[in-house]
């Protein structure tokens, strides 16, 4: 014999744009219609036997709990036929059908009279109700102090203790411990053996194949497909998995896309000179230029004068760790100074194929002897301590010191300020104590 007929049947939902439009509608007495329909639920066909267990798969918003609802008589079908033959029994949404402010006991009643039991009846099963779910004191305070996990404990002892001819189970023991869980299984089986009709909704499928006799996989409403259980479960789970790289490799093109757009938007594509280069290959060194502050090209560095150093590069492969600096060398080929992004305390994100930056050096250039400097840039991958050159170019640009305003003894002269007959105290050269001569 058959517990539930589903014949083309479809659910609908209007959506109004504003509450405006509802009121519209209700003026003209739904001669003009101001609403679109959401279709919840589209030409759904099947049939659940006595005593089966049927599954129902699918992902959130494919209209597994709305399916439940028209069973419980909830909802009514917006087209199509339906036959439910059997006492229903729901454990549907969290707390449905409770009332927050009656205590456990008060809405055990509440259930039982609204399932058609008498009071006799519901007294008769009221301690195995209490027993099973184990919440204790609490049986006898209001619903609204109970915790979710509590709410699903009384609801499925009601449920699974009325005698019901058809039970629907919607998700809810996910809310549930490891402990109860398990308990509502073995139930759950217990009651399958009695020959009782279970419409069950979950995203556990290893519940679902434990406990179905057949499933159905819905999609957007529609059906997808309909059968036995193992069969239908490891299309569902295909489908996801194909459905996961589709959205990851979406992703990845997001990030590759986002990627393009946070390029620099100046690039230095210049190289003067290149003396030699070696390195990996992995990235380049796109080109390096000596500007102002401005960023007109600098021929002559004036002492004591801010500089942009700017290196652009690409990369060729993934580098996971970039490091991006240069070399400064003096006239006879003597490294001089330098720097890089990591020793500045500037970390660079991972970089991918084609990915282009530019890395600006801001420096305070102080007074050199009047000589030429050159600057050799380069990209690394890794820390200080344990990095391989990607691409390293000797000598890539010159620049000469302008001559200051007096001798430069040995390499450069340090900013310097002179006291005369002072004391070295704290605070003393702030107060103006000592006697001080300023060199120019």
């Amino acid at each position: 014999m058959t517990a539930v007929r589903f014949e083309n049947v479809s659910k609908s939902y209007p959506i109004y744009e504003s509450p405006g439009n509802r009121l519209k509608e209700l003026v003209t007495f739904n001669r003009l219609q101001f609403h679109r329909n959401f279709w919840a639920l589209h030409d759904v066909s099947c049939e659940i036997g006595r005593g089966e267990t049927f599954c129902v798969i699918g992902e959130n918003g494919s209209g597994k709990s709305t399916l439940l609802q028209l069973v419980a008589g909830i909802l009514q079908p917006s087209f199509g036929n339906m036959e439910v033959n059997g006492r229903v029994s729901a454990l549907l949404e969290l707390g449905a059908g409770f009332n927050p402010e009656f205590t456990g006991r008060d809405n055990v009643y509440l259930n039982g009279a609204i399932l058609g039991l008498s009071t006799r009846e519901i007294t008769a099963r009221y301690k195995n109700i209490e027993e099973f779910a184990e919440i204790g004191d609490f049986i006898n305070r209001p619903v609204k102090t109970y915790s979710s996990g509590m709410v699903v404990r009384l609801a499925f002892a009601v449920a699974i203790n009325v005698d019901p001819e058809i039970l629907l189970v919607d998700e809810a023991l996910a809310v549930g411990d490891i402990y109860f869980r398990q308990r509502c299984m073995r139930k759950v089986h217990e009651l399958r053996a009695r020959g009782i009709t279970i419409l069950f909704v979950s995203h556990a499928l290893a519940d679902v194949k434990a406990l179905g006799d057949r499933a159905l996989w819905l999609d957007q409403g529609r059906v997808v497909d309909l059968g036995e259980t193992d069969r239908v479960v490891s299309k569902y789970l295909a489908a996801m998995v194909e459905k996961d790289t589709a959205y990851l490799a979406h992703q990845r093109a997001a990030v590759s896309i986002a990627r393009e757009r946070a390029q620099a938007p100046e690039i230095a594509d210049h190289i003067p000179n290149i003396d030699h280069r070696y390195g990996d290959g992995r990235a380049e060194v796109l080109g390096i230029a000596v500007l102002d502050p401005q960023g007109t090209p600098l021929q002559l560095l004036e002492p004591s004068s801010q500089i942009v150093v700017r290196i652009s590069v690409r990369a060729k492969a993934e580098i996971p760790h970039p490091n991006v600096g240069f070399i400064m060398r003096n006239h006879l080929g003597v490294d001089f100074a330098g720097t890089n992004t990591l020793r500045e305390g500037h970390t660079l994100e991972p970089m991918m194929p084609g990915d282009i930056h530019t890395i600006d050096f801001h420096l305070q250039v102080p007074e050199l002897y009047p000589s030429s400097f050159s600057f050799s840039p380069a990209i690394a991958d890794g820390p200080l301590e344990a990095f391989r050159v990607c691409d390293l170019i000797d000598n890539a640009i010159a620049v000469q010191m302008a001559r200051g305003d007096g001798e430069v003894y040995g390499f450069l002269r340090l900013p310097c300020q002179i006291m005369v007959n002072a004391r070295l105290e704290p605070g003393a050269a702030e107060t103006g104590d000592a006697q001080r001569t300023i060199l120019k």
